[in-house]
């Protein structure tokens, strides 16, 4: 994209901003969800995670990140979540036809190191299959010593259809 179509989406994104503050009523909503649910789901932009599950604002704190992983970072944001704002129940969200199922981290850490003259130091959590993904990151949620023991749901969205599949 080039820089004149990267200004010209800011100022859209701006102008839709003061669109929106025109009609604002959130300012009464706490940071505490509403539903004291928390969801980890990835940060694909076909995922509308509040259309999916009949959410509104103020009803679920949103953890977003590639792939939707229970990573250290959506782990840190889960017990602020929990311990800061009362959160009782997670879902993992994974979906179909995901960036990250197949990739070789190796293999882009080499491309970069090529790039930058510089070792990448962090995992990119490529997976072979999306499922299998859904459950590591619910087990690593039901058994880390540092979240709640809160039900922790598996579910896989599918963005051809929109339906999710409950993975168990």
């Amino acid at each position: 994209m080039a820089d004149g179509d990267a200004t010209s989406e800011y100022e859209r994104i701006l102008a839709e901003n003061a669109r929106y503050t025109e009609a604002f009523d959130g300012s009464k909503l706490e940071a505490a969800p509403l539903s004291g649910l928390a969801i980890i789901t990835c940060m694909d932009a076909r995922i509308s995670v509040e259309q999916a599950l009949g959410l509104r604002i103020g009803d679920a704190h949103v953890i977003r990140n590639a792939g939707g992983l229970a990573t250290d970072d959506a782990i840190r944001s889960l017990i602020v979540s929990q311990e800061l704002l009362g959160t009782d129940e997670v879902i993992v969200i994974g979906h179909t036809y995901c960036g990250l199922a197949g990739i070789d981290d190796d293999a882009i850490a080499t491309r970069l190191a090529s790039r930058t003259g510089r070792r990448l130091d962090l995992a990119l959590g490529g997976f072979a299959d999306v499922e299998d993904a859904i459950l590591a990151s619910v087990e690593r949620l039901r058994t880390h010593p540092w979240i709640r023991r809160v039900p922790v749901h598996g579910l896989l969205f599918d963005v051809r259809t929109g339906r999710l599949t409950e993975i168990a």
